[in-house]
């Protein structure tokens, strides 16, 4: 782990846009633009892990102002390094207790970026954060995985997820203290390379009471970006939590 960007230093920073697979697709893009712009109806944006710009970047361009937090100066530096990334304001900091000045429309977490908080406490203390920023009547939007528990037969804690000739690559769970970890090994010139990512997996129906606890209330949950019907089949959601009107 690098111990100024955490687990998401130069190395991965890298590599990050080319290995991130399909959701740096045109398509899942647009759609995840759409979807955050018309909930900030023309106000401010905040991106809890801003990362290399991904979301943050087009966003933008429909002229919606984004900030964003990010504990990586690695990743922020992609961003940094990208047409119009030097035009949105970043905070350096761990974006569940990292503060910025003023209120905002919307404030987002996608693609499992909750679960890099790995305890439940910090999970907590980031829908706080969310809320702080929020102005009434705006909206927390997070995308995650549903944790893959059924996938596990009896007595196995592994899901591999990718395996090829020279790369294989697994989430670990432990179903006890919903600690999980994304774990990489890759052969390189006929050397084994590791590395692993821990994570806290977390149910939807814990995230509700996490946004009660920070004073939010559930206004819609969608399995994905084009407002796809959840359902007990879905391997992900995309949830709203609106800041009651004052």
């Amino acid at each position: 782990m690098d111990d100024e960007d955490g687990y998401f230093g130069e190395r991965v920073a890298a590599t990050y846009d080319e290995s991130s697979g399909d959701m740096f697709e045109l398509g899942a893009i647009d759609a995840t633009v759409g979807f955050l712009a018309g909930l900030a109806g023309g106000g401010r944006a905040l991106e809890f892990g801003i990362g290399t710009g991904r979301i943050a970047l087009p966003l933008a361009r429909r002229a919606v102002p984004v900030h964003g937090v990010d504990l990586s100066r690695a990743m922020v530096a992609r961003l940094r390094a990208k047409p119009g990334g030097d035009a949105i304001g970043v905070t350096i900091g761990d974006f569940a207790t990292t503060t910025v000045d003023g209120t905002f429309s919307v404030a987002y977490l996608v693609f499992n970026t909750i679960m890099n908080l790995t305890t439940q406490a910090a999970q907590v203390d980031c829908f706080r954060n969310a809320a702080a920023h929020l102005e009434p009547g705006g909206c927390f939007v997070i995308e995650v995985m549903v944790p893959e528990l059924r996938k596990l037969p009896a007595g196995q804690d592994i899901v591999p997820f990718q395996v090829t000739p020279t790369k294989w690559a697994f989430d670990a769970y432990d179903i006890a203290t919903q600690a999980m970890s994304s774990n990489y090994v890759e052969v390189v010139d006929g050397r084994g390379e590791y590395r692993s990512i821990p994570f806290r997996y977390v149910w939807p129906s814990e995230l509700d009471l996490m946004a009660q606890l920070a004073g939010l209330r559930l206004r819609e949950r969608w399995e994905g970006w084009t407002r796809e019907p959840f359902t007990n089949e879905s391997g992900r959601h995309v949830s709203v939590w609106e800041k009651p009107a004052a």
